[in-house]
């Protein structure tokens, strides 16, 4: 290897780089980066659309109060627009509503800068131990000599009995000091901070694969049968990126409720912890919410691989799939059958010119087939219907608030002026024992001004359509004077 090399590659690194959304954001206008990074926090990774052109719209405001030259033609969804055009800021829908979000390359472009800006330092003692015990589980785990491994794991253990015979016999704990807590504290943040980025850049691949197989199945671009082998090859050099691994790390710990209770338990106790008063509200919020936050984003990337499995599902369904499949078994055959076959040597009666524009194949030239030109059938005439046969789905009937209301009075009348919502709900005949017989009741309650207590609440059995029984709980109503019609 040349000593050049290096160099050559970090050169054509740098020239990538220079293309990248990352650098057009950190050449922009110094303004843009400063309202993403206020804009967006680790406590929130997404921003409703109409709360996101408010909050622009006021600091464009203050921009122009200082007399910064601005696209006076542009309003707030103008530049969000053109910052989703240029890969700065994503906008997915999310419950039916779009969020603006901070695409890969600008949430580390965010956390580039806050080091750059920041006054703290991540060279502290807790960062060290972070790093030891890293590097000691790192020699231990990788050590294929048993011997070794169990004299370590023994000497940790004597470790361990040490500091519980101390504590038993009534030592004071060593304790951090409060300063310590709060550098450690910060030190979990910024190990979490870059996990945003990491699924932000799975989420990308996914969805770029997503996107190129469907438009190859749309297209018809690759051979039939070709596109699965093609997602499955993408996805197994997706899943080995530095961002897969941390993926399918983060996957392993969701689907151990051990681990996550652990981490819950953890993270509880340290907020309890007096040394957090030091920590920043913000700060704060983001410790209680992070297992909350990485399991949001987990769940971003599950719900693109459930949309890549719907598409394969689709296609492997497919008539086409099914004819390569077929196509597939045929030529397999008709290798097998040559390569058995005591042919011999075999020459061509005559050379074809493959390359000649006069070349043509045997489907080319189109030879006769009788059986081709014969005319097709009539068609067998439709089905006479009736209207027996036409059927309606069963659906749950509308509350009947007449008799509804009538109940109410009944059951008020036989009651001493006063009876509950399950009492009206008991004197009705079983066919009006529905979903939407209970909350007419619960509009009528709600409309009267009778009493509600939500502190005690009644059991109440409806059937359904398919003729099954369930039961529902509702706070205590009860109706003490007339129900207005």
């Amino acid at each position: 290897m040349r000593s050049t090399d290096h160099a050559v590659a970090q050169w054509h690194a740098q020239k990538q780089l220079r293309h990248s959304p990352a650098w057009k954001l950190l050449q922009g206008a110094p303004w843009t980066v400063a309202f993403l990074r206020a804009e967006f926090t680790a406590t929130k990774q997404r921003v409703p659309l109409e709360a996101f052109h408010a909050d622009l719209a006021d600091f464009m405001k203050e921009l122009r109060g200082e007399n910064l030259s601005l696209n006076e033609a542009w309003q707030a969804s103008n530049y969000a627009d053109s910052w989703v055009r240029s890969q700065f800021l994503a906008r997915p829908m999310v419950d039916g509503k779009f969020h603006y979000e901070p695409t890969a390359a600008t949430a580390r472009v965010l956390a580039f800068v806050d080091t750059l800006t920041g006054s703290r330092t991540n060279l502290n003692s807790s960062r060290l131990s972070t790093l030891l015990r890293s590097i000691e589980t790192l020699s231990l785990q990788s050590d294929p000599n048993p011997d070794s491994r169990i004299a370590a794991l023994e000497a940790e253990i004597a470790d361990r009995q040490g500091e519980i015979a101390a504590l038993k016999s009534g030592a004071n704990p060593a304790v951090l000091s409060d300063d310590s807590a709060v550098a450690a504290t910060r030190s979990v943040l910024d190990l979490a901070a870059s996990l945003p980025a990491d699924f932000k850049r799975m989420r990308d691949g996914v969805e770029s694969m997503l996107h190129s197989i469907r438009q190859e199945i749309m297209e018809s671009s690759v051979t039939k049968g070709v596109a699965v082998g093609q997602v499955l090859a993408g996805d197994r050099a997706l899943r080995g990126t530095p961002e897969g691994e941390t993926f399918q790390g983060f996957t392993e710990f969701l689907n151990d409720p051990r681990q996550q209770a652990r981490f819950r338990q953890s993270v509880n106790e340290v907020l309890e912890r007096g040394f957090t008063d030091k920590l920043t509200s913000e700060e704060r919020a983001n410790l209680a919410s992070l297992l909350r936050e990485m399991r949001r984003q987990a769940g971003d990337v599950h719900a693109i691989y459930g949309r890549l499995s719907e598409s394969l599902h689709a296609y492997v369904q497919s008539a086409e799939f099914r004819e390569s499949v077929l196509l597939r078994k045929a030529i397999h055959a008709a290798e097998q059958a040559v390569a058995a076959a005591p042919l011999g040597s075999r020459t061509a009666v005559v050379g074809p010119m493959l390359y000649s524009p006069d070349f043509e194949t045997l489907a080319g030239m189109g030879i006769f087939n009788p059986e081709d030109h014969v005319p097709p059938p009539k068609l067998a005439a439709p089905p006479a219907l009736s209207g027996a046969d036409i059927h309606r789905t069963p659906v749950t009937p509308a509350p009947d608030m007449p008799a509804l209301q009538a109940a109410v009075d009944r059951a008020r009348e036989t009651r001493n002026g006063s009876a509950t919502l399950s009492d009206v709900y008991a004197s009705l005949p079983d066919e009006l024992h529905h979903i939407n017989t209970i909350r007419g009741l619960i509009l009528a309650a709600r409309g009267s001004g009778d009493s509600i207590d939500p502190q005690r609440t009644e059991t109440l059995t409806f059937t359904q359509i398919d003729g099954t029984t369930r039961t529902a709980r509702v706070p205590l109503f009860t109706f003490t004077k007339d129900t207005p019609q």
